[in-house]
């Protein structure tokens, strides 16, 4: 069974009709010839934009040469209400001192740190899940409540049941279903003076998240400056000191980057568990290797070892629904691709979701098979065209962190719990700050 996929648009549209479609979805939004195009040029009025798939000149834009290609402001447009001037928004210097901030709270040792806060939130997840059994579930529900935990326990030692953190947590739920991934501002220049037409339910649900992370912030600052601060993501964050510059974040800085914090670990980390599950419920022989592989767990690090078979479920549900479908940079000077001139201000898109469904690269591209990562095709793809997390020094910070959430919570859902799609609910995958199904994705959910 292939795994549902987006219908692509006609070859050509207008551009209205363009717009309108990429606001909706950006996935059905593009023709099916970039499933095979190594590079293919899309022009508007005011720019011009260049998808690029051929794995040399991803690697020339995200590892050779990232500062010539920053990350455009189109992007930023949209999403900037929310994530102010956090790190995923900005360039340059701004940018790499907040990497050298943030950075250290994330290598390897402290992955030691926060399994305990992982392995207690997967757990009260499966309970949850548990006391579902018998009953029809929409997924995405469970693993967003999921991967909010893990946020909220590894950054701030506080569980989803927390009141704030549920408000948190169903404010952002709110901001994911009105928020398109692109402002009319990404397609029309404007003038900085000139309003942006966000929704209204858009901003007041952003000023509204913000001023809840306002909160936890002060609150935290309070208990650092006390000596009673937990040793948590928030408190090493917040102590770190800039190498360079010798400075910490201020308040609004640190509330920049919780943002985006909550924002790409719990809308990442949801989506790619739910279509990791909707994946095995349709493929319950690979089901039944995780929930086999799952019995040896015993919540100390050294799981970590032992999530072989779950880890390439999970590798593979990102690699078919890569979280973030599409990155776009902005070349700093000409470029010369493929025999193609870009102007200097183009617009270079890099899409995870067509590079990891490339028929020129990839055996059997749209098909659910975690076993292609031991093959030589899986491995030669997984250096050159898979890029869930980005690559290069523009990578994830969380990346690491992820890989040993993500297979965690998908083995202890299934270790005493089996999935099964529900038939007539085939998901359809949409995009819209994250991919997710366009009526969710429901599974019934029984005891083994």
């Amino acid at each position: 069974m292939i795994p549902p996929k987006p219908k692509a648009r006609p070859d050509r549209v207008s551009l209205w009709r363009y717009v309108k479609l990429f606001r909706q979805d950006i996935l059905s939004a593009q023709p099916a010839r970039l499933y095979r195009a190594w590079m293919a040029e899309f022009k508007t009025p005011f720019f011009r934009s260049y998808m690029v798939n051929q794995p040399e000149l991803v690697k020339t834009v995200l590892k050779d040469r990232p500062m010539d290609f920053p990350k455009s402001g189109r992007i930023s447009e949209g999403l900037r209400p929310l994530l102010g001037d956090s790190v995923f928004l900005t360039n340059g210097a701004q940018w790499q001192r907040q990497r050298r901030i943030i950075d250290p709270a994330f290598e390897g040792g402290r992955l030691r740190e926060t399994f305990g806060a992982m392995w207690a939130a997967s757990e009260a997840a499966r309970a949850r899940l548990a006391d579902r059994a018998g009953e029809a579930v929409e997924i995405e529900e469970i693993t967003s409540h999921a991967a909010a935990d893990v946020i909220f326990r590894t950054l701030f030692s506080i569980p989803i049941e927390d009141a704030v953190a549920q408000k948190v947590f169903h404010e952002f739920r709110t901001y994911q279903r009105t928020q398109p991934i692109l402002n009319l501002a990404a397609f029309v220049p404007l003038p900085r003076w000139m309003p942006r037409f966000f929704r209204r339910d858009t901003k007041d649900t952003a000023r509204r998240i913000r001023a809840l992370i306002t909160g936890l912030t002060e609150d935290r600052q309070r208990e650092i400056a006390a000596g009673t601060a937990p040793d948590d993501l928030a408190t090493k964050i917040m102590t770190t000191v800039d190498p360079q510059t010798g400075d910490t974040f201020d308040a609004r800085e640190m509330v920049d980057q919780v943002a985006i914090f909550f924002l790409a670990g719990h809308e990442t980390s949801a989506s790619a568990l739910a279509w990791a599950l909707y994946l095995v419920a349709t493929n319950p022989g690979w089901q039944d290797r995780i929930a086999t592989e799952a019995q040896a767990l015993s919540g100390d690090f050294s799981d970590v070892s032992k999530l072989k078979i779950s880890r390439d479920v999970f590798r593979e549900a990102l690699r078919l629904y890569p979280p973030v479908p599409m990155m776009v940079r902005e070349n700093t000077c000409p470029e010369r691709f493929r025999d193609r001139t870009l102007p200097k201000g183009s617009q270079v898109v890099l899409s995870p979701w067509h590079l990891h469904r490339h028929e020129r690269l990839w055996d059997n591209p749209d098909g659910f098979d975690p076993a292609r990562w031991q093959t030589e095709n899986g491995k030669t793809c997984a250096r050159d065209a898979y890029i869930p997390f980005s690559a290069g020094p523009r990578v994830c910070t969380g990346a690491g962190f992820a890989m040993v959430e993500g297979p965690l919570l998908l083995s202890l859902l299934l270790r005493d719990l089996r999935v099964t799609a529900v038939p007539g609910k085939t998901p359809i995958p949409e995009a819209h700050l994250t991919v997710r199904s366009r009526d969710g994705i429901w599974l019934q959910v029984d005891r083994r």
